[in-house]
């Protein structure tokens, strides 16, 4: 099943190219918004998912006429997992396990706008990364039994503003609409092995990232094992998985871009920078190609040095 939040926010069920509205079918759920009318729907789901179900069945609405929101409006937890894949088999041993949190507020869906903020960052990126959403109360579960904790995936954005004097993920990663997400919220039962999709992230059109799930050091069950023993995972919460860094390069003004995984559907945002500042296209795969190290410079406009 896919689960979206469209127009004020109206729960739908996504059926082929058309949007099916089920809030009358989850309005006895207790909520003051959609952020836990969502997180509760998860922790009921046994209760709902047949009434939803029914509900699909009826008429729907083209998803093209209607504005998606972010699938997860609210998640109580925004765990990304850091250096975890091995991009392409080039790493020489797999590094240590390892996440950050990410702001829940930075959350945006599909159709909105990434803002880059006035801030004297070397580069702004976006990873492109498969997210999986919490079922149930995690706590110090085994990797065993780890896929059982899982309601769904979704494509997920890890947005970042690198080389901030403040040192440290917060500043770089938990700005305001560095997380766009969707554009819906497949349930687990829809795929079939999320170890082994590709994912594929474009710029204007051009391929940018183009890699595997299998390629990640520390797979899905291992990333719950971790994450569920230093902290508790409420449901709703969102894990987000990593990336392949090679294939990262500059965001800037009026850029449009879009996240595939296979089965997840196609998240489209913008970018918008008020300050018009530019970097060179090139991916940190083709900088070292060159011999280079770190990121493309900033071309033109404020913070650019001569």
């Amino acid at each position: 099943m896919k689960l979206a939040f469209f127009n004020d926010f109206r729960l739908g069920v996504v059926v082929g190219e058309n949007i099916v509205d089920v809030s009358a079918a989850v309005a006895s759920i207790p909520h003051t918004g959609p952020g836990d009318l969502l997180s509760n729907l998860i922790a009921a789901w046994g209760d709902y998912k047949g009434k939803i179900e029914a509900a699909s069945a009826g008429a729907g609405v083209p998803v093209s006429s209607v504005r998606i929101r972010p699938p997860v409006p609210k998640p109580g937890n925004i765990v990304c997992m850091a250096v975890n894949y091995m991009e392409n088999g080039t790493l020489p041993k797999k590094p240590q396990i390892n996440a950050f949190h990410k702001a829940a507020t930075a959350v945006i869906g599909n159709g909105d706008t990434m803002v880059l903020p006035d801030e004297p960052a070397t580069i702004f990126e976006g990873e492109a990364e498969m997210a999986l959403v919490i079922s149930k109360r995690a706590d110090n579960v085994k990797a065993a039994d780890a896929m059982n904790y899982i309601f769904g995936y979704m494509n997920f954005i890890d947005g970042s503003a690198r080389g901030l004097a403040s040192a440290g993920f917060f500043a770089m990663k938990s700005r305001a609409t560095f997380a766009p997400i969707g554009p819906y919220l497949v349930t687990a039962d829809e795929i079939t092995d999320p170890q082994n999709l590709p994912i594929k992230l474009t710029v204007n059109g051009e391929v940018k990232q183009d890699f595997n799930t299998n390629d990640m050091a520390h797979q899905i069950a291992r990333c719950i094992e971790w994450a569920s023993s230093v902290h508790v995972l409420e449901p709703g919460d969102i894990l987000a998985t990593g990336t392949n860094h090679r294939g990262l390069s500059s965001f800037m003004d009026g850029d449009v871009v879009t996240l595939e995984t296979q089965g997840l559907g196609k998240l489209t945002f913008n970018i918008k920078d008020d300050l018009k500042r530019t970097w060179s296209r090139e991916t940190r795969q083709d900088r070292k190609e060159k011999g280079l190290e770190g990121p493309t410079n900033q071309l033109t406009g404020k913070y650019a040095k001569a």
